[in-house]
């Protein structure tokens, strides 16, 4: 059986639940089969109930409410034998997809995957007007916690889905660069945008051709330098004969 509570400690925010096994057995259960986001809550070196907090979708864990916190901790201090009756107690809690178990630990028991993701927050002592407020709102239920994973799994699954489609949507309605045009021999830009630009920059080539004359063979090397409504290019000749090598721009009017 698992023992639900409801936290309105927040008055312009809508309530959260909170949650613990009965027992020890119960324990194992939800640590086998709580959810990553979970939070769970339990007494720092001391036996203890543990106790959970489902986060609300626009909750992040290093950003949850005080008063959130100090419910789940005064539920937990409330729920152990030895750490109800001292003081100045310290509450550790941390993800439920950091829960570590394995197979050599007792009941009850776990472990942690990151102590880095691991907090923790300090009472002072028992405030009972907080746990009465909570144990009015106590729920048993029997929960079928595999078919409650796969529902959830589900649930999230389905989410994905949805947000790539939208993403996908999102990609086909982005204006897209005209591509490039031959003329001439040449490829310039259909338009002088600024990503066109940017694109034809990037790649720049030097092409060498070779012309055949009286003279013998003529390598002529083509440089884009820049693109602009007048594009500029540098043609270098270098004769095969000879030594000579001759460089003059050459404006292209497109």
């Amino acid at each position: 059986m698992v023992l639900f509570f409801t936290s309105a400690a927040i008055v312009d925010k809508p309530p959260v639940t909170i949650y613990m096994g009965k027992d020890k057995v119960e324990n194992e259960d939800l640590i086998k089969y709580a959810w990553p986001q979970d939070i769970w809550f339990h007494v720092d070196k001391l036996s203890s109930a543990h106790v959970y907090l489902r986060m609300p979708v626009d909750m992040e864990f290093e950003k949850i409410p005080e008063a959130i916190l100090i419910d789940c901790a005064q539920l937990v201090k409330a729920n152990s034998i030895e750490g109800n009756k001292k003081d100045n107690l310290t509450i550790i809690y941390t993800p439920g997809g950091n829960l570590k178990k394995t197979g050599d630990m007792a009941v009850g028991q776990v472990a942690f995957h990151s102590d880095k993701r691991v907090k923790r927050v300090h009472v002072a002592k028992r405030e009972n007007a907080i746990v009465n407020r909570l144990n009015k709102t106590k729920v048993e239920k029997e929960v079928d916690h595999e078919q409650e994973r796969v529902e959830r799994i589900k649930k999230e699954n389905a989410e994905k889905r949805i947000i790539a489609a939208q993403k996908k949507k999102q990609m086909r309605n982005w204006p897209r660069p005209e591509r490039l045009k031959k003329k001439r021999g040449r490829m310039i830009p259909c338009s002088t945008s600024r990503w066109s630009l940017r694109r034809v920059k990037e790649r720049q080539a030097r092409i060498w051709k070779k012309i055949s004359c009286n003279c013998g063979h003529i390598w002529v090397l083509l440089d884009k330098c820049s693109v602009a409504r007048f594009s500029d290019y540098w043609i270098g000749i270098i004769v095969s004969t000879g030594v000579m090598s001759l460089f003059f721009p050459v404006f292209n009017h497109t």
